[in-house]
């Protein structure tokens, strides 16, 4: 079957504290729902000092999801590894993983505005050496062992559950992230559809002796809403999901690679695009079996402050009339 994915970011340009708490319940109770109707993965990311309010505490909020869930996977995607304490963040996710018996994958980005650093008192220019140690800290800290840490010797408690470690992925789309995945043995997660840079990610590993393998997204992974008339939807939410599509993609620099990065400069471009899709039930299951087993349908129920009742229409459409015909 194909893989099924909740992605919540929480992004809202209009919103007020009131609001964004409901928003915030919603997405709780959406993950909760997803659980139950069998959907795999709850997708969330981390964003910092936006003006529409994108989630900057993605552990925070995964911490919520997985207490109100039971079996579904939360994917942070990605954690701006570089932004946090080390040590701290090992607590954190070892915390995580044993409420959770193992639910939590963390894809461990690097970023990409210089701003998020600046924000948060961190050396932009020195990020790739901060993504080394957070990245080393966290694989010492998780044996339970002592290990030297900046000049002492640390040890980091409780062990987590995962072993030997909880499940962590270095993301992103330059040669010095699968340079660093393949000499940490971790796995690497491409931001895009990247064959070459898969290739040199294992090339590298034989260098290293390092075992690790490649978690690439499709060619084509649109984010999807579910709606009966995709023609009254787009009229009605388009600039929603063009919200989101156009503040994605200011943040990117031209090297930057991404599978779901728009170059539309309005809702109808959008639509044409296909990154960002409205579709029906049926053209959803269509597209799922066209895939196959390497399918992934990225259900964006929220996506740009899309209003909470028209994300719950979308998920309860997907959960009711796309799932069961997965299952076929």
């Amino acid at each position: 079957m194909a893989v099924t994915v909740v992605r919540l970011n929480l992004v809202d340009p209009a919103a007020t504290p009131s609001s964004l708490a409901e928003r915030y319940r919603a997405a709780v109770e959406m993950a909760a729902y997803a659980d139950e109707r069998g959907i795999s993965t709850v997708q969330t990311e981390e964003h910092h000092s936006a003006a529409n309010n994108w989630l900057p505490a993605p552990l925070v909020f995964a911490g919520t999801v997985l207490g109100a869930t039971r079996r579904i996977t939360v994917t942070v995607s990605a954690l701006i590894t570089p932004l946090y304490d080390p040590l701290r963040l090992a607590e954190d996710i070892a915390v995580l993983d044993l409420a959770s018996g193992g639910r939590l994958v963390t894809v461990a980005g690097i970023g990409y505005r210089p701003e998020e650093y600046a924000a948060l008192g961190k050396d932009w220019q020195g990020r790739g050496a901060l993504q080394d140690e957070a990245l080393e800290t966290l694989l010492a800290a998780w044996t339970g062992e002592p290990f030297a840490y900046r000049g002492r010797t640390v040890r980091v408690t409780p062990r987590p559950y995962t072993q030997p470690h909880p499940l962590l992925l270095v993301g992103g789309s330059s040669k010095a992230a699968a340079r660093r995945a393949a000499r940490l043995g971790l796995p690497f997660f491409p931001s895009a559809h990247l064959p070459e840079l898969e290739g040199y990610y294992h090339a590298r590993r034989l260098e290293y002796g390092t075992e690790g393998w490649c978690l690439m997204p499709p060619a084509v992974t649109p984010l999807l809403h579910i709606a009966e008339d995709p023609d009254r939807a787009w009229a009605l939410y388009g600039t929603h999901l063009l919200h989101e599509a156009r503040t994605y993609a200011s943040w990117q620099s031209g090297a930057m690679r991404s599978a779901v990065r728009s170059h539309a400069a309005d809702a109808g471009a959008l639509r044409r695009e296909g990154v960002y899709r409205i579709v029906t039930p049926e053209e959803c299951v269509a597209y799922a079996h066209q895939g196959g087993e390497q399918a992934s349908l990225v259900l964006h129920p929220l996506c740009g402050g899309m209003p909470v009742e028209e994300g719950w229409s979308s998920l309860r459409l997907f959960a009711e009339r796309v799932l069961p015909r997965l299952k076929e």
